[in-house]
């Protein structure tokens, strides 16, 4: 049984000069087809110069990433069934916070200097005893095999809010790729790798946990969530002096204290108290918060279940702490 497909597809030349334009097209496809089988149909017969990239058309190579209906995803693995079951018109759109080459051709070129730049491969500091492989945990590597599927398409960088207005940001994909080396008990050099991206104009800290690229991704990667663990080792190893180290700290500590968060304080407890420029530099956003109304009460009580708050964070960082010995003693086997 075949189906009716309405592709709207925004078509943009670089080297023509011209501007982008949504072009629409009509086709029928297989009751299970999806987005690029409708494109590659739509290609071969009735427009040769539609430019798109594709290859294993299994969820496997990452290369059909596009915009589908606004939302970045594999054209292979999406059916049209799924998103326009009445035969609604489809959006297919290049990928975002990448250069177009050609319609929904991107260049991935920056996708892979950012993957580059986090050293995406084991550094030992020497071979393994004499006749021996490198050994892992079976349990250490089971909870890297979720990080390990990714196979590189860009979706959740198409997707990130950071990179649309500061391209220094590594990015979600690199920065997963970062996690994964980085929690291998066979790497030595974790703690170089923290600190280089601790540090790092575009590092760990500039994630704003918009959950996008938890939303996009093919193969449930979450690389925020990565990103999140990546935060975690860098405080565990001792690497404090950052202002996102500080907003961490002072959240939770201000819902262990009194069960909920204290607005007035947070600002303030981001920043060293010593650095005046920086503290200076909030005030604008407190007079418009003020004039808006938005300014929280000076007034900050407990809420009546408080201890209940305290005891789940006690609870936590007591698996926290077991977990960090765990993964110390991973390292050190």
């Amino acid at each position: 049984m075949a189906i009716e497909a309405r592709l709207r597809v925004r078509r943009y030349d670089p080297e023509s000069g011209g501007e982008p334009y949504y072009q629409e097209y009509e086709t029928s496809v297989p009751e299970w087809g999806t987005v690029l089988d409708a494109l590659i149909q739509i290609r071969e017969e009735q427009d040769g110069t539609l430019t798109l990239r594709c290859s294993c058309r299994s969820a496997i190579c990452g290369s059909c990433a596009m915009k589908v209906n606004g939302e970045s995803a594999l054209a292979c693995k999406t059916k049209l069934v799924d998103i326009a079951p009445d035969g609604e018109t489809v959006t297919v759109e290049p990928m975002g916070n990448q250069p177009i080459v050609r319609d929904l051709v991107v260049d991935m070129q920056p996708f892979w200097d950012k993957v580059r730049a986090v050293q995406p491969y084991l550094q030992p500091d020497g071979p393994p005893e004499s006749g021996r492989e490198y050994l892992a945990p079976n349990d250490a590597m089971q909870h890297l095999s979720g990080v390990m599927n990714c196979i590189m398409c860009g979706a959740c960088v198409s997707e990130c809010t950071v990179l649309e207005v500061d391209d220094k940001f590594l990015g979600p994909a690199a920065l997963a790729k970062a996690y994964r080396f980085a929690a291998d008990p066979r790497d030595d050099k974790t703690q170089e790798r923290l600190v280089d991206l601790f540090d790092m104009d575009g590092g760990m800290w500039d994630c704003t946990h918009c959950f996008e690229c938890v939303q996009v991704c093919p193969k449930g990667v979450e690389p925020m969530e990565r990103i999140v663990k990546l935060r975690e080792m860098a405080m565990d190893a001792g690497l404090e002096d950052h202002n996102g180290v500080r907003h961490s700290k002072t959240f939770a500590d201000s819902v262990e204290h009194s069960g909920w968060l204290n607005e007035s304080q947070l600002a303030v407890g981001s920043f060293k108290l010593t650095n005046v420029k920086d503290q200076l530099g909030n005030m604008p956003v407190a007079l418009r918060m003020l004039m808006s109304g938005k300014m929280p009460n000076p007034i900050h009580r407990p809420i009546p279940s408080v201890r209940e708050v305290r005891r789940v964070f006690d609870e936590t960082e007591r698996q926290h702490q077991q977990q960090v010995a765990e993964s110390t003693s991973q390292k050190e086997a």
